[in-house]
């Protein structure tokens, strides 16, 4: 029967209403998959699914662990090709993906399609609890954590959970004791780049806090709240 099917010429598998028709029924049922929406291909893990088998076994890797892409230049291992592709620019420092607007390059084409929103101010990420939009997806990521209050970046001195892993690496220096921002002026160092710019001012005499009320400005906004309750009669 098959034979027959290779000597007519005759497709087994074909959609009427569909221009592509396959010889081979894989190709076929994969075909039909996307065509129809269907997904058959199921992680026993965690119940996503997939139209593709492919696609199953990359997504299987987070939670395998599994990195069989290495990079020859460093060792560094990746769990998919595309992701080891875009990390081999670094060694190369090829940014083959230039802004149209400023003529910036890139390494990747999503580097580039992020950086090219700060020229056009596009913000498609928008917070379904709150309604405000942002340009990247990392920054929503992060806001939704105002909402739902999650903190996944754990503490390994003492347990306590932070929203972001910028807030984590800064808590950790209060156990480690480490400094590592220091003032030109007078030498000072200070845990955190925000208290180094608060310090700064003490030499630059800058005091960018300004009282509505009287128009007494300030170094620090704490300063200038408590400023305010001599107008207000509040307590800070």
């Amino acid at each position: 029967m098959m034979n027959q099917r290779i000597r007519t010429g005759e497709k087994p598998y074909e959609r009427p209403d569909y221009e592509t028709s396959f010889n081979v029924s894989s190709n076929h049922i994969s075909h039909q998959m996307i065509y129809t929406g269907e997904k058959l291909c199921k992680c026993l893990e965690c119940e996503n699914s997939f139209t593709r088998n492919s696609h199953l076994v990359a997504h299987l890797r987070t939670h395998t662990g599994e990195k069989p892409f290495e990079c020859p230049d460093c060792g560094k291992s990746f769990s998919q090709n595309s992701s080891l592709v875009q990390h081999q620019s670094t060694h190369t420092g090829e940014k083959p993906f230039g802004c149209s607007f400023c003529g910036k390059g890139f390494s990747t084409n999503s580097n580039l399609i992020s950086h090219q929103r700060l020229h056009t101010g596009e913000k498609p990420f928008k917070c379904p609890d709150c309604g405000r939009n942002f340009s990247h997806h990392c920054s929503f990521v992060r806001h939704q954590r105002t909402h739902t209050g999650e903190k996944p970046f754990g503490c390994s001195f003492c347990g306590k959970g932070f929203s972001t892993n910028s807030n984590l690496i800064s808590h950790k220096r209060l156990h480690t004791g480490e400094k590592p921002f220091k003032c030109p002026d007078c030498g000072i160092s200070f845990s955190r780049n925000s208290h180094l710019i608060v310090h700064l001012r003490t030499h630059t005499g800058d005091k960018p806090f300004e009282c509505p009320d009287c128009s007494k400005s300030f170094s620090q906004n704490s300063s200038l709240v408590q400023h305010q309750s001599t107008h207000t009669g509040e307590k800070p």
